[in-house]
């Protein structure tokens, strides 16, 4: 098949296309806005390319760009001037389009220039799987979970800063963890309710240990020595200067806020997520410690796994593949996971290993026997070698459409 390649080069206000023949030469390049009418536009100029060069498919390419390329896709994939054409939507990673640009020497950087790299980059091929959208459900899905993932990051930087600032305050009840949560709802009460160091040392043990008692719901087996360890912990801790002291604990107040507003929010995108999985297909959720949220993030990033020629590509497209260095008779030992891939389903299906760590025996030993083979990024390692094992579990699971039946089990 000879197909009509075209390279878009999108932005928040206008899209740039080149439109290439199949042997390279150029057929036509234009700018539309990016609007609907900008995208009829765009869509009438293919289909008149495709018959004037009596081509029957066209190949669509642009790199991904936030939102500013979404609904270009979604018009692409459903504008009847098309249908009749074998056709196919690429969204590129930028970094993929950079390197095959920089086999071009001396190319000027501009809108109209790489919208013919994009196009060229088609044409040579080697590119990613085309974009899945036979299914809104997915792409409905998609939005859920890929907006979690965010909160989900935002609220670990926000623990890491709340850390920062608790030292300052409490500078050895850091040090020695005191509470086995930092942020469990006792802790949290110590760190926002007491204005200073001194006043949490001196208070009356029997009055702390109430505290302790009341704001722990009577969960701690000896609430007493939980507030011995405190008042020494507060005790040694350097002390702050009023000033400054105020100030840090008008941060931690805000940043105890923030982190449970985004709590809040992850439980409602939780639920949103497992009201949106009650229409899909799901063999994933058989599996013990796999719920609706770590299997939706999974099987939304999928979207159709009949996509995926094998679990090897599937594993790739996630990003758990490693580079490989070798040259004439050497080959390195230590190799690093490609930087490429889709970092969303990376992390939903290293969520969802860490889970099977915890509650799946073979997973569990295989983690373990990572481990220890190795002095330093233990943890790290492990869980993504176990992330890459349960690969193969998905793809055999969604391509199969079967219940997961563990060791046990068997």
């Amino acid at each position: 098949m000879n197909p009509l390649y075209v390279g878009i080069d999108v932005s928040s206000r206008s899209n740039v296309a080149f439109l290439m023949r199949p042997d390279g030469s150029k057929h036509s390049v234009f700018p539309v806005d990016n609007s609907k009418a900008g995208t009829e536009q765009l869509i009438k100029r293919i289909a008149s390319a495709l018959v004037k060069e009596e081509l029957s498919e066209v190949k669509i390419g642009m790199e991904a760009t936030s939102v500013y390329g979404s609904h270009l896709v979604y018009s692409l994939k459903d504008d009847f001037s098309l249908f009749s054409y074998k056709k196919e939507i690429h969204v590129l990673n930028p970094k993929q389009v950079n390197k095959f640009k920089a086999s071009y020497d001396g190319l000027p950087k501009n809108d109209y220039v790489d919208a013919f790299v994009i196009a060229d980059c088609l044409r040579f091929g080697r590119i990613n799987n085309e974009v899945y959208l036979g299914d809104y459900r997915y792409e409905a899905l998609k939005q859920l979970t890929r907006a979690r993932y965010l909160v989900v990051q935002n609220l670990t930087k926000e623990k890491q800063r709340f850390l920062n600032t608790l030292f300052l305050k409490y500078s050895t009840m850091s040090q020695e963890k005191v509470f086995s949560n930092t942020f469990s709802t006792t802790a949290l009460a110590v760190y926002e309710e007491f204005d200073s160091v001194d006043q949490l040392a001196l208070m009356d043990l029997h009055d702390l240990t109430e505290f302790i008692k009341d704001k722990g719901k009577n969960r701690f087996p000896d609430p007493n020595a939980v507030a011995k360890a405190i008042q020494k912990a507060a005790r040694s801790s350097y002390r702050l200067p009023k000033t400054i002291n105020d100030s840090v604990n008008q941060v931690l107040s805000i940043s105890i806020s923030s982190m449970r507003a985004l709590e809040a929010n992850i439980k409602q995108y939780d639920e949103a997520i497992s009201e949106q999985m009650k229409a899909i297909s799901n063999p994933l959720i058989s599996i013990k410690g796999i719920g609706p949220v770590y299997s939706a993030g999974i099987i939304a990033e999928i979207g159709d796994i009949h996509r995926f020629h094998n679990q090897a590509s599937l594993a790739k497209y996630a990003g758990l593949a490693w580079s490989q260095y070798q040259s004439g008779g050497f080959e390195a030992e230590n190799t690093h996971l490609i930087h490429s891939g889709n970092r969303y389903l990376k992390y939903y299906l290293c969520e969802a290993a860490m889970s099977l760590v915890r509650c799946d025996t073979e997973y569990s030993r295989y983690y373990h026997l990572k481990y220890k083979e190795v002095n330093r990024a233990q943890h790290k390692r492990a869980l993504v070698l176990t992330a890459r094992k349960f690969v193969r579990l998905v793809y055999s699971l969604l391509t199969e459409n079967r219940m997961y039946i563990s060791p046990e089990e068997r």
